[in-house]
């Protein structure tokens, strides 16, 4: 029926595609949220370091 070896190719075959599953999801779902998340903290200080600097020339 199967060698081993035939055997030990198809779990490495689900090993890589599983690990690129989770690839895929990490690259498409949580990087994306981790950066809109850091650039939007990043506006929100600028905002409020301008709107700071407004008042104290007022």
């Amino acid at each position: 029926m199967f060698e081993f070896d035939q055997y030990l190719g198809f779990l490495a075959f689900l090993v890589i595609l599983t690990m690129g599953f989770w690839l895929m999801i990490f690259l498409m779902a949580i990087l994306p949220y981790w950066i809109g998340g850091s650039v939007g903290e990043l506006l929100k200080e600028k905002k409020e370091a301008r709107k700071k600097a407004k008042e104290e020339k007022a």
